[in-house]
């Protein structure tokens, strides 16, 4: 089968979307399919110059793109080279976005399947200006419509999305729920984890993890406010932020300035590297004023460690209180505080959590979530036709 994916960005990006898509397209492509990515050249941050390359078996192809507004791109390019090549499957991630609407637009001129997976853009205007909030108004009102029309299969990374997609006219028919995954790579146990006398964390120190990119949505600076809190009386925890900055970084810096507790360490990647970083922490911290569906989740979740997270969008929908983690509401410095102690200072609810979370990770495997993906590929190849 030959499949196209089409999104914004693609590694090397540190994006969810592209770490999904990427997680999938490369255990096809080990199937033996034919699996190519058309994305733009920039990373969030820079252009990149390398336009053409093969990552895991998967064919990179890196557009032009014409300019960046927020996280939103534009590479026109991508409909010539979808209705120039012939493929099974196209299927585009992130709703709203022109390169949709391009798949949508072939599939409406040439018949080709396409599937399309939202990612759980339906989120509030929180850190949007009075042009960006009108401009996807306009765009959700007008060409989503569209693309949704011909989108032969809807992917929903959680129920959460449903109402909102049949509000833009997505048929409920149409609509099938796949969540995000985890690599089972994380449900391995890292000998000789090296991890805290990397980065000076002492051995017998409680370690609360932050994993995710520092935009102003994620809370970081709200965690921060309470780290410097607990760690005011509390020497025994350390806090770690591991993400890159996107607008952030300053401000949890400032909050937490001289604070040899509290350790901001950028990026880091590789999979060993965060199966490492994970496993060397006693408990996950999401306190994020809107999320969809973030991988880091199911990543703490393999990793055994219990999760306290603001209960938006999707999250519910997977995380079950206190089964799974503990749930405060965005902003609540002092809930916040009160659930990572009442985890970190009871072993039993830990261990309980830990168990728990270890068992339900098992769901959430790419090789699981990517047999799914194939399963709705090969049905639409084989019984759709030009009409939608």
């Amino acid at each position: 089968m030959k499949i196209a994916y089409v999104q914004a960005f693609y590694l090397p990006a540190i994006d969810g979307p592209a770490t999904a898509i990427h997680e999938i397209a490369s255990r096809l492509a080990k199937q033996g399919h034919d699996v190519h990515v058309f994305c733009s050249d920039h990373d969030k941050h820079k252009k990149i110059d390398l336009k053409e390359e093969i990552i895991d078996g998967v064919k990179v192809h890196r557009l032009s793109n014409w300019f960046l507004i927020g996280f939103a791109t534009f590479f026109p390019a991508v409909f010539l080279k979808l209705m120039r090549e012939d493929f099974d499957i196209i299927h585009s991630h992130v709703s709203g976005h022109s390169y949709h609407f391009f798949s949508a637009l072939v599939r409406m001129l040439k018949g080709t399947p396409h599937v399309h997976t939202t990612h759980c853009c339906w989120t509030s205007s929180f850190g949007r200006s009075k042009l960006t909030n009108f401009l996807v108004w306009l765009d959700y009102h007008t060409i989503l419509p569209f693309s949704f029309h011909y989108s032969d299969k809807i992917i929903a990374i959680t129920p959460w999305e449903l109402p909102e997609i049949q509000k833009y006219h997505g048929k409920k028919e149409k609509i099938t729920v796949i969540p995000n995954g985890m690599d089972s790579v994380l449900l391995k146990k890292v000998e000789n984890n090296n991890f805290r006398r990397t980065y000076g964390i002492p051995d017998d120190a409680k370690l609360v993890l932050y994993f995710g990119r520092l935009n102003p949505t994620k809370g970081a600076d709200k965690l921060a406010e309470a780290a410097v809190d607990i760690t005011s009386n509390r020497k025994d925890i350390h806090f770690v932020y591991v993400g890159p900055d996107e607008g952030l970084m300053n401000k949890v810096i400032e909050i937490s300035k001289g604070n040899k507790n509290i350790h901001i360490l950028g990026t880091i990647r590789g999979k060993d590297k965060i199966a490492e970083m994970f496993q060397a922490s006693d408990l996950y911290a999401l306190p994020s004023y809107r999320e969809g569906l973030p991988l880091t989740m199911f990543e703490a979740m393999a990793s055994g460690l219990p999760i306290v997270a603001s209960p938006v969008n999707g999250i519910p929908y997977e995380i079950k209180e206190p089964d799974n983690g503990l749930f405060v509401k965005y902003g609540d410095i002092e809930g916040l505080k009160a659930a990572m102690l009442k985890i970190l200072d009871n072993p039993e609810l830990a261990k309980t959590i830990r168990k728990n979370n270890l068992e339900k990770a098992k769901a959430y495997d790419w090789d699981i979530i990517a047999a799914k993906t194939l399963e709705v590929y090969e049905s639409l190849a084989k019984n759709v036709t030009t009409q939608v």
